[in-house]
């Protein structure tokens, strides 16, 4: 069993997600939040395998609290979930520490997917983000190797 923490600061879309992953075998949702700094207590409490995290939110956002999650729980995956799909922010959500990142607009079943890779330790970009996560990669890699 997949143990999800969903945090997304829309009420319709925390309900919305719940609801897919609880009609799902595989997944079941550990705790919701609805900000960071709750995502950040929600992870110390119940230690999900994957976040399901909205980038935007108030109080605390979805990057801040993916490096504290991930500087307390390393093996934590966090997908980031977001109504962007420009690049800086798909950057920022790659060096804080995401694994995955997909778009609001995404289908259920990409959401879903983007969680089971996650959980078996691989990545997952949506279409609408993996070219610009490409050129991102290759960039940074131009810049270390030169």
């Amino acid at each position: 069993m997949i143990n999800v923490l969903l945090v997304d600061d829309h009420i319709y879309i925390r309900k919305a997600i719940w609801y897919l992953l609880q009609t799902t075998r595989d997944m079941q949702v550990v705790a919701i939040a609805s900000n960071g700094a709750e995502a950040v207590i929600a992870a110390r409490f119940n230690h999900p395998d994957v976040i399901v995290m909205d980038i935007s939110m108030p109080q605390m956002d979805g990057l801040e609290a993916t490096r504290q999650i991930l500087a307390e729980f390393p093996g934590t995956r966090v997908l980031m979930l977001s109504g962007y799909d420009d690049e800086e922010y798909i950057k920022r959500a790659l060096e804080a520490g995401a694994a995955g990142y997909i778009v609001k607009e995404a289908i259920a079943s990409q959401l879903l997917q983007a969680i089971r890779s996650l959980y078996n330790g691989s990545r997952y970009f949506c279409q609408e983000v993996a070219d610009k996560v490409g050129a991102y990669l290759e960039d940074r890699s131009d810049r270390l190797a030169g």
